[in-house]
């Protein structure tokens, strides 16, 4: 299974929302100028496609807000809410013999609700629809750029600081209803350095150090994409734009509730590529194309209220 299925995956099954508070996110990111090539699958060495290369600004924007939220004994809320979450994507992609998509667009509401069960075990259940588009023309969106899913995720809180879940995710990215399997972590260490490891919509793996209660510095790992779906000579198509960024991950508290953050480093591997709308075209073994490292750079704003 190829990286880029996984991430598709993770990306379309449903918005997360988890937040015990109303909440509002902004971020910018930069990914640097990058030749292109293609991995063919087995053994075989990467190629260079021509001159081809490219680089890409990603904004995005969240919100979320509890409808109803109930705290028992052990602090673990009974929820409704809804959250909100858009991303426009600028690709500047350079000497290309085919077409490629120069803009994406993706918007996503949904509803969510999380209730303890017992001691150990919570549940998680997420219904959402978002639009998926390579443009910003809204005149220009039809049925086929929507996708509706929603998710059920048992979650066992082995400690306070460490929750692990499994269920069941289903979305109609592949033009019709599929069920997929849907994962869970969430662990963080304590005290002034800290790990915090969170696998539940991308990937977010971070070590860092609060120097005060202002300011902290992590090095972090992340994972992220957005997707486009479209025609593409006749025929239903995904074309997904991922990307795994590493490097150091300033925070500062500027007062109760916001906060600034900024990281600066490596885009390690980012896919962008076309395949079928279909589950032979979301694993197939030859779609592996991708922009190799650049440098990765993105700022951002966190309000909660």
């Amino acid at each position: 299974m190829k990286l880029q299925s996984l991430i598709l995956i993770a990306l379309v099954t449903s918005v997360y929302m988890e937040g015990r508070a109303q909440e509002v996110s902004l971020r910018t990111e930069y990914l640097g100028n990058s030749g292109y090539y293609y991995l063919p699958p087995g053994e075989k060495p990467r190629e260079k496609i021509g001159d081809a290369k490219g680089s890409a600004m990603v904004y995005q924007a969240g919100f979320s807000m509890p409808l109803s939220m109930k705290l028992n004994e052990n602090n673990r809320p009974t929820a409704w809410g809804i959250g909100f979450g858009g991303a426009y994507v600028s690709l500047k992609n350079q000497h290309f013999a085919e077409d490629m998509v120069s803009e994406i667009m993706n918007l996503q509401l949904g509803v969510y609700h999380l209730r303890p069960l017992n001691e150990r075990w919570s549940v998680r259940a997420s219904l959402g629809i978002g639009v998926f588009t390579p443009s910003t023309d809204f005149s220009k969106i039809s049925f086929k750029n929507v996708l509706a899913s929603g998710s059920v995720v048992f979650i066992r809180h082995l400690k306070p600081n460490l929750s692990i879940g499994g269920g069941l995710a289903i979305n109609s990215s592949l033009g019709y209803p599929m069920v997929f399997p849907a994962v869970y972590v969430k662990w963080k260490s304590e005290g002034k350095f800290d790990i915090n490891v969170e696998l539940i919509e991308g990937l977010d793996v971070s070590a860092g150090y609060d120097f005060n209660e202002r300011f902290k510095l992590s090095y972090a790992l992340e994972m992220n994409g957005q997707v486009a779906l479209l025609k593409k000579e006749g025929k239903d198509v995904i074309f997904s734009h991922q990307y795994i960024v590493t490097g150091f991950r300033p925070e500062v508290k500027l007062r109760t509730g916001m906060s600034l953050t900024g990281m600066a480093g490596l885009n390690l591997y980012r896919p962008a590529a076309y395949s079928d709308r279909t589950l032979k075209g979301v694993f197939a073994g030859d779609n592996d194309y991708h922009f190799s490292v650049s440098p990765y750079a993105s700022v951002g704003l966190k309000m909660k209220f």
